[in-house]
């Protein structure tokens, strides 16, 4: 077993074995599991795309003149197929003459796609992508002395706890000099039904997106998870701003995970998701913790979603 495997493996049952038991999100994100992500994005109750969207369409040139480098190192963590950030560099580039995108992602065909996509839409930029965990990617490109944009889009920090936001902000901190730049999605609170419908959605998207979870330990770690045996559930706390999945075990039974065996009770849930909508009072506290200047911030024109900028 590689140390990839080992180290799923040992995080899984790990989870598994906790009370509550839960399992890491990052898991999700196999070529399967990104995939079915691609579905949720383009259902119309998940508003995070469109509003994000809306953003690099109204903001992105007023980001750039914030920048305003001659050269620039764009380092996108979980980054995807590209095709929100392909338009997001087409507007660098229009004003930063030496421009490279680095795109990080642990799974290896949908850097091949965001390859491709940027490659045909944007060819003048430099183009290297990583594959893997961009805890260890990102210390590859450290060598580099451009200045750099450190991006991490979407509305990944949510799936933090608070501690753990913190740690992730100081370690980007770390990888950044002086008069580099993070660029923060965060995920606003809303109406809580929009939100619940974006993570409870009619089609059952969202559904096969955290079995998928299942399915995987089943296909990497010689499981024998019964996926009928299990159903999502979502929920939304207005006031902390939490908004959490579940997979709940329909009856009581036994699954094996190689030689182990983890016991469920009927109606136990395994903990699969937080993530965390923001208000300014958060942000700052972020800004704040991590030791990074809150620059400036961008959002659609309900309110929905912003792009933070943190200059260190």
């Amino acid at each position: 077993m590689n140390e990839h495997l080992q180290t799923f493996r040992k995080e899984v049952l790990t989870g598994l074995r906790n009370t509550p038991k839960n399992l890491p999100s990052k898991y999700f994100y196999d070529d399967a599991g990104s995939l079915i992500f691609q579905e949720i994005m383009d259902m119309p109750e998940y508003y995070l795309p469109e509003a994000e969207f809306e953003i690099i369409q109204t903001h992105s040139k007023e980001i750039a003149k914030r920048i305003n480098a001659s050269q620039l190192d764009i380092i996108e963590l979980g980054a995807g197929d590209g095709r929100k950030m392909v338009h997001f560099i087409e507007v660098l580039s229009e004003s930063i003459p030496e421009l490279s995108y680095f795109p990080l992602d642990i799974s290896l065909h949908i850097l091949e796609i965001n390859e491709n996509l940027i490659r045909q839409q944007v060819p003048k930029v430099a183009y290297y992508h990583l594959a893997g965990d961009y805890f260890k990617t990102l210390l590859e490109l450290r060598e580099r002395s451009n200045p750099r944009l450190i991006v991490f889009a979407g509305s990944n920090i949510g799936n933090f706890k608070d501690a753990d936001a913190i740690a992730f902000l100081k370690f980007i901190k770390g990888e950044l000099k002086s008069g580099d730049f993070f660029l923060l999605g965060v995920d606003l609170k809303k109406n809580p039904k929009k939100i619940l419908n974006a993570y409870n959605d009619p089609h059952g998207i969202s559904r096969r997106f955290n079995l998928n979870l299942l399915s995987r330990i089943n296909r990497e770690l010689n499981g024998d998870f019964d996926l009928a045996s299990f159903d999502h559930y979502a929920t939304y706390h207005p006031i902390s701003g939490a908004a959490e999945s579940f997979l709940v075990s329909l009856k009581t039974q036994h699954v094996r995970i190689g030689d182990a065996v983890i016991k469920f009770e009927k109606d136990e849930v395994i903990q699969t998701e937080i993530s965390q909508k923001y208000d300014l009072k958060l942000l700052e506290k972020l800004s704040s913790a991590s030791g990074m200047r809150l620059d400036s911030s961008y959002s659609d024109h309900q309110n929905l979603f912003s792009w933070v900028l943190f200059r260190v």
